[in-house]
């Protein structure tokens, strides 16, 4: 499956990145990116559960492809859901549903510095994702 536009760019930058300092510094970069949410968007309705920190995620179905939007209070967890949702942007459910998290963040660079909470709340997400598209 050839990558979308944004995770391509996504992968460009992160492999080129030499140690974690780098890597953080372009997460907090990507994290930037993501487009501010609504006060009616950070509802709880739309809140990831399973995340130690606030996660609110957003999702919009065109002609068949979604489009995500989300953002968190934690800085760094921001950075990992704009490099996420640049990998999952246009998928199809059945594409959605066949995402390996754990190889994009490993082809990313971003696997090791996954703290177990960061990695159960990517997954929360993942999941949130699933049922909001399923």
């Amino acid at each position: 499956m050839s990558l979308p536009n944004a995770a391509q760019e996504a992968f460009d930058a992160f492999t080129t990145c030499h140690g974690w300092e780098q890597r953080a510094r372009l997460l907090m970069q990507w994290g930037e990116r993501l487009a501010p949410l609504s006060d009616a968007e950070r509802s709880e309705a739309n809140r990831v559960h399973g995340c130690e920190s606030l996660v609110w995620l957003v999702a919009e179905q065109h002609e068949g492809r979604w489009r995500f939007r989300a953002t968190s209070d934690a800085r760094l967890l921001r950075g990992l859901l704009a490099v996420l949702l640049a990998r999952v942007e246009g998928l199809s459910s059945n594409e959605l549903a066949q995402l390996d998290l754990n190889d994009w963040f490993s082809q990313l660079g971003l696997q090791r510095q996954l703290s177990p909470s960061r990695s159960n709340g990517l997954h929360a997400v993942l999941r949130r994702m699933a049922e909001l598209t399923g």
